[in-house]
């Protein structure tokens, strides 16, 4: 954001101080391998290879110190954005990452749009870092968040939440297998039905898990119209549900880290900003306070 206050369509504004938007430059630098293998990122070094897991076939074609800086430079910046939202957010309580959230990228594989694996890295970072050591991920993008299942596989310190359309990519069945709590939600799903599969999702996890840190893959191609997501969320239904996931970590004293991940129509920036509005006005998020 360029400027220092947003407003909905409403005329609501919420003043944001410019300490409370931080740029990930001093973080973006992260040693990748802490996570990922050496061979898979050599592989990288490949322009073919970054077109398949990006899905641009063009970006095959074109020399890879051009795709470094203009394709996975960018990458590894909301990288860094995860891995400072989890600093601040032990902090000051939560912080939210206006991009990241790839969650189809695993230590040995990249896919669906996912070079790094930035979740995995936060996590990694939040265990040798932070002092913490039980993280709950709650990941509520309409895709299987099948990179930080694979990467936490045998890991009883995470916990995940995977609210999925189990009929779109990417069909990882392996994956699958190492989902804590798994709630699939077919093409078609309305709000309210949503809505409530949630609002019992997140009533069961807590009573299966205690978080020192939950990590929010908030994407927002569940909206209706999305073409990749296939699910029938209004916007009022993406509002309530980011509002019910920091309900959730508030009540239990868990800092909280908010990715926007995927979304795919024209509306999906508007939505994260008119969510962003009312999670301020219901105190769940605090713009005015000094760091």
């Amino acid at each position: 954001m360029s400027s220092s206050s947003s407003t909905s369509p409403t005329g609501d504004a919420v003043t944001l101080r410019r300490n409370r938007i931080l740029s990930s430059k001093l973080y973006f630098d992260v040693p990748l391998s802490k996570v990922h293998s050496e061979s898979y990122l050599s592989s990288l070094k490949s322009s073919p290879n970054v077109a398949m897991i990006i899905e641009v076939p063009p970006v095959a074609l074109f020399p890879n110190c051009l795709v470094q800086q203009k394709v996975l430079f960018p990458f590894r910046k909301q990288v860094g954005g995860t891995i400072l939202a989890a600093k601040l957010a032990k902090e000051q309580g939560w912080a939210i990452n206006v991009g990241g959230g790839f969650h189809h990228c695993s230590s040995e594989k990249g896919g669906g749009f996912c070079a790094y694996a930035d979740i995995s890295l936060c996590i990694h970072y939040a265990f040798v870092r932070l002092n913490v050591s039980r993280v709950m991920i709650i990941d509520l993008d309409a895709h299987q968040g099948n990179g930080h299942e694979m990467d936490f596989s045998n890991d009883s310190r995470v916990y995940i939440l995977d609210m999925y359309n189990p009929g779109i990519y990417p069909f990882d069945y392996e994956a699958r297998r190492y989902i804590d709590q798994k709630v699939e939600v077919v093409s078609g799903t309305t709000t309210n039905e949503y809505l409530r599969k949630l609002d019992e999702a997140l009533e069961l996890a807590g009573q299966k898990f205690d978080p020192e840190l939950v990590v929010y893959n908030a994407g927002t191609d569940i909206l209706d119209g999305d073409p990749l997501g296939r699910l029938k969320i209004s916007p009022d239904g993406i509002t309530a549900r980011d509002e019910k996931v920091f309900m959730f970590a508030r009540e239990r004293n868990a800092p909280l880290v908010m990715l926007t991940s995927g979304g795919y129509t024209k509306t999906s920036a508007r939505v994260i900003a008119d969510s962003i509005v009312n999670l301020s006005k219901k105190c769940l998020i605090d713009f005015h306070r000094s760091r």
